[in-house]
């Protein structure tokens, strides 16, 4: 097995364990979670909508077939994050020393790899998207 695929699978994986890991805090409405959504406007239904769509993107970049898909849901969700972390919320939050903006940086790249990786699957698509409009 080649070393890109392995790097493949594990930007994948850790990424989708990333997003899957801080779903259990925004779906049960955890202090830190609801402080950050209230902080930046979107308190519940960012936090539960911002909360489904990682939870989509996960699935989605685990699959083979929809692994670009979920990369590139998943890059919109992260630049959100990182946006509302270096403009409203501080890269610290709560006194957690960056760790949320570090795990939002971490899927950031991840999701980067996964769709510079799969550039060709993508252009693909689009080219039978064209051809058949």
């Amino acid at each position: 097995m080649k070393i890109a695929t392995v790097v493949y699978w594990i930007a994948r994986l850790l990424a989708a364990v990333i997003m899957l890991q801080t779903l259990f805090f925004k779906f049960t409405a955890s202090a830190e979670s609801v402080y950050i959504f209230t902080t930046v406007g979107m308190e519940p239904w960012g936090r539960i909508g911002v909360g489904v769509m990682e939870l989509i993107a996960a699935i989605l970049i685990v699959v083979p077939a929809t692994a670009w898909l979920g990369a590139g849901l998943a890059l919109g969700l992260m630049v959100g994050a990182l946006g509302m972390h270096l403009t409203l919320l501080g890269i610290a939050v709560q006194g957690d020393h960056g760790y949320l903006f570090g795990l939002a940086l971490a899927v950031t790249l991840c999701s980067l790899y996964v769709l510079i990786h799969d550039k060709d699957k993508i252009l693909s698509r689009i080219r039978s998207l064209q051809k058949a409009s």
